[in-house]
């Protein structure tokens, strides 16, 4: 590899197979299942800087070893999470994309075996998150403007309710807060 040059085949074809890989699992994969745009940005540009500081910091052979790929990854898991509170699938999907960052960057092999351990991550998230083994019960917490339906005898009568103010499949509640002050309560309800 020419250490002179930055825009070598080497780099370009690695950031291709970075930015293909990164397409097919937010796009395809993350996106299908969530119906979440809001994330797109961040997961696109926290993987290029990723690759690109990996890429450049390996070029100069301050890349030592793997030791050093994981402080990376941990030094921008630190700054990412602890800026706002997200949930647990999306701090995973960060790890997952700040990984694609550094394995397309600095890891020794060809580029086939590059391209089947982007594939197995893919395929093994596809599988598991992509409602391929289960269906993902999503839940939202919401303000129920009665105390009538709240007793446990009447828990049918609720989720009833629930189904046809809000026109999802819910398929259990959970009561999270009963104010009975303003007659109202907080619900978590479960749904597909």
């Amino acid at each position: 590899m020419d250490k002179t040059q930055l825009f070598t085949s080497y780099f370009l074809l690695r950031l291709l197979i970075n930015t293909v890989s990164m397409i097919i699992l937010v796009r395809f994969v993350y996106y299908n299942t969530y119906k979440k745009k809001d994330s797109f940005f961040t997961f696109f540009l926290l993987n290029l800087i990723v690759f690109l500081l990996a890429f450049m910091l390996e070029r100069t052979g301050a890349f030592s070893s793997i030791g050093s790929a994981f402080g990376l990854l941990a030094a921008f898991s630190l700054l990412r999470f602890r800026t706002e509170t997200i949930s647990m699938k999306d701090m995973t999907y960060l790890f997952i994309i700040m990984t694609f960052g550094l394995l397309n960057s600095v890891m020794k092999g060809t580029y086939l075996e590059i391209i089947t351990i982007n594939a197995m991550i893919i395929a093994v998230v596809y599988v598991v998150d992509g409602n391929q083994l289960m269906r993902n019960q999503r839940f939202k917490t919401i303000e129920y403007p009665s105390l009538e339906n709240i007793r446990p005898d009447k828990q049918a009568q609720l989720i009833s309710d629930l189904r046809d103010r809000t026109g999802l499949d819910i398929q259990k509640i959970t009561i999270e807060h009963i104010d009975f002050g303003k007659e109202r309560a907080i619900i978590k309800i479960y749904y597909y």
